[in-house]
């Protein structure tokens, strides 16, 4: 189709090298249609001033104001010249600055009353907000061609502002935007026409002409709705053909056999399930009972009991003559659940030795760094069918691991598990076993419906009965030292009630550069921003703050510490007795963020807490109050009261509910990082659609989706829905609908 060719044309061939180049590398903007679906981040009217009152710190802005008044000063006994201009436009007042030779030009045109447009990064100075040198675009000169030209094109019009970056205005944008909008009338109409007329949308080459040259408001509008659909229905068609590419595989049914291990264990259970577990239960059943592979998404609350529902579902495989196999991300993980398991299940995880049930099966573990005898008897365990569960780090996935029949793989916090491992583990079974993914991070559903869309969804959001609050404070250390003074006396007085305690750190701490990140991968600390952090200190360090608190606020009782580089029977036997008891108080890195539980513990600091996201925040916080005493969680952070970050904190500290959390968390973070790093294609692809706020347009999108891909799964009535899938698919995004 020749439409395609002039989209596919590189920039440089219409705007030149060297501005190519700049949108090339600070843009990722390659070809005429990267540019076109460049979109203005916001609109300004001539003569409708921008509010300067509240700018944002440290980002490039466009900003259309009037000059109230400029001055040149001098400064080193005359040696130096710095012009100063103050900016008004009824909100509130902008200063500013250039220096040196760069003071001529504006000094003579940015004269009181003249209006222009500014772009530039906003600093403070002495307390003011300023723009250094910005550049300048003049919107009422009267003196040449040129301005009469400028007038005309700005005069009653929208003017669009790009996401601009420090080598390439807005308006140096817009001006490239105007070379290429004749391809727009190519653009290829992903939309079935059917889809299109009925919902009443503008054709695509008039919604992307109205997008960057709006005559009107309505225009704006119009080309939005059209647009956001476009980038929802296209990323859905990917997904509703992936969950049918899916559904054609086959795979055994694991019908649920009764009075099996799987009654067994829940006539000796000594609690009800509730009635959340129990729904989400049958939900899985029922799938498992079908001949093509489940995949379902399940995610609960801190401490819903996700781990119950998922070991029942094991138990039901093994009664219905296959095995189970549960991937963890850490090793730490890994050995946490095969513990919890084998206490949960009792003789029952004990089949074929002395004392075991009869009706019991042996549960395994599989880790990268056991020792040569025991992997190999797993392994013999594994291939005989002799063991139906085992649990591991992706060492399962390794080429020696051989299953009898490998029905059910449970997946825990998905996210750090891509493609390969998830195809690697399927090849592993006679058929593709069915797959359940377990997440503790509370995703609001229309995340889920595009990150993990090629998922089914169950959601846990009863805590079982026993679950005891938990109350969350910040700890402005900065401000309050006494503050941070009492929080240890507040962790010594549980200690002092028979309870033990938390206090995690972003880093280690022998080693300056290094912290640890999620899942104990070694990371580089996150550099707090700079007008949060003044004194630019590195994180706080496990190593250092241990010793800190056994020479000082916490001496005389038991402290010991737990990071990622320690070996993996050392930090065994600490968590052990920790469990036990046997310590007061753990000091650690974010290895304790998910599946750690020891009901005892009751309180927990966090230092830097500025420093962890905000789903972070919440897993950590429910490693506390899993008991019937209540759990304390202190936030203790440097940042500044009015920062951020302590607004982070203080959303953290109000509510224990997940779901919102992960709302927040997704409006104050930039929708790239929620979709994750993996999911490059998406995020490449949404440029229009916010995937908090557009539900409706996704749920929707949904629907007409996957009702499109049941009557064409290939799209051979859909060519143009077909070239614009493949343009969004290839070979690199491809993957990112799998590394949900």
């Amino acid at each position: 189709m020749e439409g395609v060719s002039s989209l596919d044309e590189p920039l440089k061939k219409l705007l030149g090298g060297a501005t190519a180049k700049v949108m090339a590398e600070h843009l990722d903007l390659h070809t005429v249609g990267d540019l076109l679906h460049h979109y203005p981040r916001r609109y300004e009217e001539r003569g409708k001033l921008t509010a300067l009152t509240d700018l944002p710190l440290d980002e490039h802005v466009t900003v259309v104001a009037q000059v109230a008044d400029a001055r040149i000063l001098t400064f080193n006994n005359g040696r130096g010249k710095r012009l100063e201009v103050t900016l008004t436009d009824g909100s509130g007042r902008l200063q500013l600055v250039f220096f040196g030779h760069g003071v001529h030009k504006p000094h003579k045109e940015l004269l009181p009353g003249r209006q222009a447009m500014f772009a530039g990064k906003v600093s403070v100075f002495n307390r003011k907000m300023q723009l250094a040198h910005p550049t300048y675009q003049l919107l009422d000169a009267s003196d040449a061609d040129e301005a009469s030209e400028a007038v005309d094109a700005f005069a009653g019009r929208l003017l669009p502002i790009y996401p601009a970056c420090k080598q390439l205005d807005s308006w140096r944008i817009a001006k490239a935007v105007d070379a290429v909008l004749p391809s727009a009338r190519d653009a290829v109409d992903p939309l079935p026409a059917s889809l299109r007329e009925g919902r009443g949308f503008t054709p695509l080459p008039e919604a992307l002409l109205k997008v960057h040259r709006p005559q009107t408001r309505a225009d704006i509008e119009d080309a939005k709705a059209r647009l956001k659909w476009d980038e929802a229905f296209v990323l859905q068609v990917a997904l509703a053909r992936r969950r049918y590419a899916d559904t054609q595989l086959p795979a055994a049914a694991r019908r649920r056999v009764p009075d099996g291990l799987l009654d067994a264990f829940d006539a000796k259970l000594p609690f009800t399930l509730t009635e959340g577990q129990e729904k989400v239960s049958k939900e899985i059943f029922d799938d498992l009972a079908t001949e093509h592979p489940m995949h379902r998404l399940l995610q609960g609350e801190v401490g819903s009991g996700k781990t119950m529902v998922a070991l029942r579902a094991m138990l039901a495989v093994v009664d219905a003559g296959g095995q189970a196999a549960m991937l963890a991300p850490t090793e730490v993980l890994a050995q946490q659940h095969h513990r919890s398991i084998t206490e949960m299940m009792g003789e029952l995880a004990e089949g074929g030795m002395l004392g075991g049930s009869d009706r019991g099966t042996k549960v395994v573990l599989l880790t990268g760094s056991m020792g040569a005898a025991a992997r190999r008897q797993a392994l013999l365990d594994l291939v005989t069918g002799e063991a139906g569960i085992v649990i591991g780090t992706h060492a399962l996935i390794e080429d020696k691991v051989r299953f009898h029949d490998l029905g059910l793989v449970v997946v825990d916090e998905q996210h750090r598990f891509g493609v390969e491992q998830r195809d690697a583990l399927r090849s592993k079974g006679k058929q593709p076993p069915h797959l359940l993914v377990m997440t503790a991070t509370p995703i609001p559903r229309t995340v889920a419906m595009t990150v993990f869309g090629d998922l089914e969804t169950s959601v846990l959001d009863q805590l079982p009965a026993g679950r005891s609050p938990i109350a969350s404070h910040v700890v402005p250390a900065k401000d309050k030292p006494h503050f941070l003074a009492r929080a240890w006396e507040r962790l010594a007085e549980e200690v002092e009630n028979g309870h033990q305690a938390y206090v995690v750190c972003p880093r280690i701490g022998d080693d300056a550069e290094e912290a640890e990140g999620r899942g104990g991968k070694k990371a580089k600390a996150k550099k707090a921003a700079p007008e949060e952090d003044g004194e630019k200190r590195p994180p706080l360090a496990v190593l250092e703050i241990a010793d800190q608190l056994r020479g000082g606020a916490l001496s005389g009782l038991s402290v010991e510490v737990l990071h990622g580089r320690m070996h993996p029977d050392e930090k065994d036997d600490v968590m052990r007795r920790f469990a036990a008891g046997d310590v007061d108080v753990l000091v650690a890195t974010t290895v304790i963020e998910v599946g750690v539980n020891v009901p005892n513990a009751t309180a927990m600091v966090i230092m830097d807490a500025d420093r962890f996201g905000v789903s972070q925040l919440h897993q950590l916080r429910g490693r506390v109050g899993r008991g019937s005493a209540p759990g304390l969680c202190l936030l203790v952070s440097e940042a500044h009261e009015a920062s951020p970050a302590r607004a982070r904190l203080s959303a953290v500290a109000a509510t224990l509910d997940g779901f919102e959390l992960s709302r927040i968390d997704l409006e104050q973070r930039r929708e790239g990082d929620v979709l994750g790093q993996a999911q490059s294609g998406v995020r490449s692809s949404l440029r229009m659609l916010t995937v908090i706020d557009d539900e409706e347009v996704i749920a929707a999108a949904r629907e007409e989706a996957v009702a499109i891909v049941a009557a064409d799964p290939e799209l051979e009535r859909l060519p143009e829905l077909r070239t614009v899938l493949a343009a969004l698919l290839d070979k690199e995004r491809e993957e990112y609908l799998d590394k949900g």
